[in-house]
């Protein structure tokens, strides 16, 4: 069965996020399994579930809550990632700045059309 959160362009583009950060992060050092890479994966799982649990509630400000949870996990996913990069975890050039930037945008987007929504 088909949710609305399937049609959602944020979704979509966390849960390939969700795919780049498990592979990224698999050749993180053994040492960090239970550290930063226990903690990115959680980070980046908690993206596209708040957005969906979000979609799922009864009213627009519920919703709005959930993008916001979504969005300061991606924040945090993103610090995660560069302290993974300076401690030579993670070359520069894998850092996922583009889906990053683009999965803000549209969270926001959301957050702000959901906005205008509520005060009509």
């Amino acid at each position: 069965m088909k949710r609305k959160h399937h049609d959602l362009d944020a979704w979509q583009v966390s849960i390939d996020l969700v795919k780049d950060v498990y592979c990224l992060s698999s050749s993180f050092p053994s040492h960090e399994v239970y550290a930063l890479t226990s903690q990115i994966r959680r980070c980046a799982v908690s993206v596209p579930s708040n957005i969906a649990e979000g979609s799922a509630r009864l009213t627009t400000n519920e919703f709005i809550h959930f993008l916001g949870i979504a969005r300061g996990s991606l924040s945090e996913l993103e610090t995660q990632l560069i302290i993974a990069r300076e401690l030579g975890y993670l070359p520069t050039d894998q850092l996922p700045s583009e889906k990053l930037d683009r999965l803000f945008a549209l969270i926001s987007g959301l957050i702000s059309h959901q906005r205008k929504r509520v005060e009509k």
